[in-house]
């Protein structure tokens, strides 16, 4: 991290042109993202993007009982706010600051733009938006026929890609309302993480001390992921 946060260390602003970096660079504002912050609602109009440095955005459902599942993470690879792109002014996920740093900012408007203007503009965020999807869908699978330990060992680890470095800020409340389950169970499975010596959990503060076990123990949806966004992040600009 540099003592003055630039665009390129997001991974989808760094892949464009010198031309496109002149159009969009300019429209960008840096802000502040805390732990906890809200940047969508349900049903809110998108009026901005966002283009995570180091910190991550995660996308969650949201039942009328108030239960919520996480559906995907946004980090430095990417953007929130699809939508704007996708024909939607609106989303009906809420995204929420997972954990805090800083991003970039962007009005929707303005991105639209560059959308229906450049082709680079589309290629570049149509292949981060298929890595989404490919996220999401694991997601859902992950949820219905893994155990609590391998999704809380791919939680963790597509966090830990998204921060570059092995400590997370997270409460095993937070974590069970990340991944739709119960406390008591997040509790259990972060002791046996523990008590392997892969993870070390103390108020609140996480530190991934072993991640080759942690890949081992975690089903094959991190992988999964994993590959895909590395594929389309080896693409570039190819058409």
């Amino acid at each position: 991290m540099t003592d003055t946060p630039g665009p390129l260390q997001n991974k989808l602003l760094a892949a464009l042109s010198d031309d496109a970096r002149a159009r969009i660079f300019p429209r960008l504002k840096l802000i502040e993202m805390s732990l906890g912050d809200v940047i969508y609602e349900s049903g809110q109009s998108i009026k901005y993007v966002y283009f995570p440095l180091d910190c991550i955005i995660s996308l969650l459902y949201v039942m009328v009982n108030g239960s919520s599942a996480e559906i995907s993470v946004v980090g430095n690879e990417g953007m929130a706010g699809v939508a704007v792109i996708m024909g939607g002014e609106s989303t009906p996920n809420r995204f929420i600051v997972q954990s805090s740093g800083q991003a970039y900012r962007m009005r929707a408007e303005d991105l639209k733009k560059e959308f229906n203007t450049h082709s680079e503009i589309r290629i570049i965020t149509l292949r981060f938006t298929q890595a989404l999807i490919t996220q999401m869908s694991q997601t859902a699978v992950c949820n219905r026929h893994h155990t609590i330990d391998q999704q809380l060992c791919r939680w963790l680890l597509l966090s830990l890609d998204r921060l570059g470095n092995n400590q997370l800020n997270m409460t095993q409340e937070l974590i069970a309302n990340m991944l739709g389950v119960r406390r008591e169970g997040v509790t259990e499975a972060a002791g046996k993480l523990q008590k392997l010596g892969v993870i070390e959990y103390r108020r609140g503060h996480i530190t991934v001390l072993d991640r080759p076990q942690l890949e081992s123990l975690s089903c094959e949806c991190y992988a999964v992921v994993r590959r895909e966004n590395l594929r389309l992040e080896s693409k570039g600009l190819e058409i």
